[in-house]
């Protein structure tokens, strides 16, 4: 089936998904706002089946990558005020922060996908209906996660952050922090999830927004709250926390009134009935892969930071400086690859597989090249980046070393992990997570077994280290190659074709 002839069944489909959802079931009427609102989501569609692919992943790109920089920004900068209340309470945050990092990673990237490439399918396949649906499933889930992160902080918090090192002020300023934080968790999996469903229907310009706003609101309360200014009351390190927990209310406030209101291309319908198994399990079925995959991704960090801490304290502060470097990629790729998970998952609803292969390759080249350049400046020139933290001639020779080796093949990891963003999108992320516990096992694993067993040094791990990106872009880009995804077109729904016999 032609292109132009798939793309005009499937546009009738929405268009006819969209009448008949209507506002109907709330009772509210139609009206101009909502045809615009439904002409505007044909538009978008329509872009994403036939428009040029590159053009098309950057513009649903580019408000995710301001937000990420802005959040990271604003990160920095409540760093800076814990600061003023002493190293006990940066301590103790500091203790939080990587559970609260897992949180948030699983709620973006693993659950949120999924839930992005539900919405993205299903609007791909032309069953808007269904589209509104998932956003009240993942409403749900949002609910459910949060719920079991709570639980989960207030039972176990303590023992964790004791075993972390935590002790005297630093433990009490740790509990202080993380039980305000985490009693607002639902609302970090709301945001999450809403916004995900958001960018899933290829809308990333309004979760930016909401995002970029209430990012107004936690820069300024947070030393308010923390010190105490005019009058409010001075709640020291828990001020932190109840910044937090407010923008994470105003963005679920704001996410939820927009997509009750029917002006968007997705709608949330608060109707009980349409809790369904097969919609929470769709979202699962790839969000749970995807967060094995996040948590994957964690652990190898935290357990190459282990090795590394047996060669001393320099040691720990050159490798630590030199791979946040690592993490300046991270808005990079997140940012294209919900771009590429969009455009893959609405091409693969509409039954236009070898197109979705090929958003997915063009996708996947162009990171490689963008976090390349990151990766060969780096070692090229690694005082540049080390020089702004830190003067000391035996952690520069650390984390210079680390640049050196590891840098150079930033390409091939980006290559890999928008392959893994793609594969979200077809529903297809066995294969990635795999690819991800392949790295695990070379970095961590053989990783310790060098240093431990066999005497060798920091060059010795870091090699391992690189090799563990070679064998996650490598399995990941293999794995898309020889298998494909010819076997996963959507076989529900008007939009569904026959398999394609091009592999894009």
């Amino acid at each position: 089936m032609a292109s132009s002839e798939l793309s005009a069944r499937s546009a009738a489909a929405t268009g006819r998904a969209g009448a008949e959802h209507g506002l109907s079931r709330t009772g509210a009427p139609d009206n101009r706002e909502v045809d615009i609102a439904q002409a505007r989501m044909l538009t978008r569609r329509q872009a994403l089946l036939n428009g040029p692919i590159l053009p098309a992943m950057l513009k649903l790109a580019i408000p995710t990558v301001v937000v990420l920089v802005v959040q990271t920004l604003v990160g920095v900068a409540e760093t800076y005020f814990v600061g003023f209340l002493g190293t006990d309470a940066l301590a103790g945050v500091a203790l939080v922060f990587p559970v609260l990092m897992l949180m948030q990673m699983m709620s973006n990237g693993g659950i949120g996908g999924g839930v992005a490439s539900a919405v993205a399918r299903a609007l791909g396949a032309g069953r808007k209906d269904e589209a509104d649906a998932l956003v009240l499933n993942a409403l749900v889930l949002a609910v459910v996660f949060g719920v079991v992160f709570s639980a989960a902080e207030f039972l176990g918090g303590s023992a964790l952050y004791r075993a972390l090192g935590g002790q005297g002020a630093t433990l009490a300023a740790s509990l202080a922090y993380a039980d305000t934080v985490f009693a607002g968790a639902a609302l970090v999996w709301i945001v999450s999830l809403l916004a995900a469903a958001l960018r899933g229907a290829g809308n990333t310009m309004v979760p930016a927004v909401v995002i970029f706003i209430g990012l107004f609101v936690l820069l300024p309360l947070s030393p308010i709250l923390i010190f105490g200014w005019g009058p409010f009351p001075r709640l020291g390190v828990a001020g932190a926390g109840v910044a937090v927990v407010a923008y994470y209310l105003v963005g679920a406030t704001v996410l939820i009134g927009y997509l009750r209101s029917g002006r968007g291309t997705l709608r949330l319908p608060l109707d009980v009935r349409r809790i369904e198994w097969r919609l929470l399990a769709d979202i699962l079925r790839v969000g749970g892969l995807s967060a094995v995959g996040t948590i994957q991704a964690n652990l190898t960090v935290i357990l190459v930071t282990g090795i590394v801490g047996l060669f001393g304290t320099d040691a720990i502060a050159g490798y630590g400086i030199a791979s946040r470097l690592d993490y300046i990629l991270i808005p990079l790729l997140f940012s294209l690859g919900t771009a590429a998970l969009t455009m893959v998952g609405t091409n693969f609803g509409a039954g236009q597989v070898a197109r979705a292969e090929r958003i997915a390759w063009i996708g996947a080249f162009f990171a490689a090249g963008m976090t390349e350049l990151i990766g060969v400046t780096a070692a090229l020139f690694p005082r540049a980046w080390l020089s702004l933290f830190s003067s000391e001639p035996t952690v520069l020779a650390t984390g210079e070393l680390y640049l050196h080796i590891v840098a150079p093949f930033y390409g091939i990891f980006g290559f890999g992990m928008l392959l893994y963003f793609a594969g979200q999108g077809a529903g297809r992320v066995l294969w990635p997570v795999l690819a991800g516990s392949a790295r695990l096992i070379v970095a961590a694993l053989v990783g310790w077994l060098i240093v431990v067993h066999f005497g060798g040094g920091l060059r010795a791990l870091f090699v391992a280290v690189a090799v563990a990106s070679i064998s996650y872009g490598t399995i990941t880009a293999m794995a898309l190659w020889l298998r494909g995804w010819d076997r996963g077109i959507a076989k529900a729904g008007p939009a569904a074709v026959p398999k394609s016999p091009s592999r894009g």
